[in-house]
C-alpha cells in the first residue's frame, strides 16, 4: 500500500493549513494498491514527539470502506460521518476543546520539529467499534487482523 497528500511529501513540512495555527483542517489524503481481502481501511495520525509518555493522538478514523481510494481535506469532527464519506472517528489526545476528529499540528513553541505519522491500516475484518474509542482501544481490536500499513510522515515546527 501507498499513502501520499497533495498538500505535503514524505518527511516535509505540513503546511499551516492543516495546523492549529492555520485553519486546523484536515489535510487530503489518496492511497493505492489495498491488499484482496480488506474489509475496513482505518487511519491514526500522532506525534511520537509530543512531550507525553504515549504519542499524542491527532486523528483517528475508522470504519472506512475499502473501496475508498482517499480522503478530502477538512473532514468534519463529528463522531458519524456521513458525508463525503461513512466512517467513525475515535478520540484525539485533547482534553478540551474537540476531542473528536482532526486536529492539526500544534507543538509548543521551542520544542523542534515534531513528526507526524499518518498510517492507514488494511484490515481482515470489520471492527464494528462504536464511535469516540481511543487509540488503545482501536489498537486492542486490530491485533492480528492488519493485511498491511501505508505512512506518510509529516513535520511541523512552530515559525
Amino acid at each position: 500500500m501507498k499513502l501520499t497528500s497533495s498538500a505535503f511529501g514524505f518527511m516535509e513540512r505540513i503546511p499551516d493549513r492543516y495546523t492549529g495555527f492555520g485553519k486546523d483542517i484536515s489535510p487530503p489524503l489518496l492511497w493505492t494498491d489495498i491488499p484482496a481481502g480488506t474489509l475496513e481501511l482505518a487511519l491514526i495520525c500522532d506525534d511520537p514527539d509530543a512531550p507525553t509518555a504515549e504519542p499524542w493522538v491527532h486523528w483517528l478514523l475508522y470504519g472506512l470502506s475499502p473501496n475508498l481510494t482517499g480522503l478530502p481535506e477538512g473532514m468534519a469532527r463529528e463522531k458519524i460521518l456521513t458525508v463525503p464519506i461513512r466512517a467513525l472517528q475515535g478520540r484525539n489526545s485533547w482534553s478540551t476543546g474537540t476531542a473528536i476528529g482532526y486536529q492539526g499540528p500544534e507543538p509548543p513553541k521551542g520544542h523542534g520539529v515534531h513528526r507526524y505519522f499518518f498510517v492507514l491500516y488494511a484490515l481482515d475484518t470489520v471492527l464494528n467499534l462504536p464511535p469516540g474509542v481511543t487509540k488503545t482501544t482501536f489498537l486492542k481490536a486490530v491485533q492480528g487482523h492488519i493485511l498491511d500499513k501505508a505512512e506518510l510522515v509529516g513535520t511541523y515546527e512552530v515559525p
